[in-house]
């Protein structure tokens, strides 16, 4: 199995970059080996403490990158298109396949294809609101 490139961002802004070979959304820990530090032991993390687990293409990422947060016109995301507040204020638009608020979290997946966000697992914890996105069919 290779390792999951991801950031683990906690509820209280705590961050954590590195490399996971046991994380599942069905688990309420996982492991991470720190990016800068990949002969140290893995850090346990308890998924009720987070936001989110962003899976990353790269660790420093763009940042002066706009992202884009609506859906172009014609554009059909595979799943349910979603808008998700964030307790912090944060707003992520994506689609997911199947969502469950009953569960420990879900995947989304960024309306836009060139984030450096892959995919995210948003823990339902630190939801504020979400909400169903409505979206015109194209011609």
């Amino acid at each position: 199995m290779e390792p999951i490139k991801i950031v683990a961002r906690y509820a209280n802004g705590k961050i954590i970059k590195g490399y996971t070979f046991d994380f599942f959304p069905n688990k309420d820990r996982f492991h991470i080996t720190l990016a800068n530090k990949t002969s140290d032991k893995p850090i346990e993390v308890i998924v009720n403490q987070l936001k989110a687990v962003f899976v990353v293409r790269d660790f420093i990422g763009n940042p002066h990158y706009v992202e884009r947060k609506s859906y172009r016109e014609g554009e059909i995301p595979y799943g349910t298109p979603l808008e998700v507040t964030f307790q912090d204020g944060e707003v992520m638009v994506g689609s997911c396949t199947s969502f469950d608020l009953n569960r420990q979290g879900f995947f989304i997946f960024p309306v836009d294809p060139t984030s450096n966000n892959q995919r995210v697992f948003v823990v339902c914890s630190a939801i504020k609101r979400i909400r169903q996105l409505h979206l015109k069919a194209g011609k």
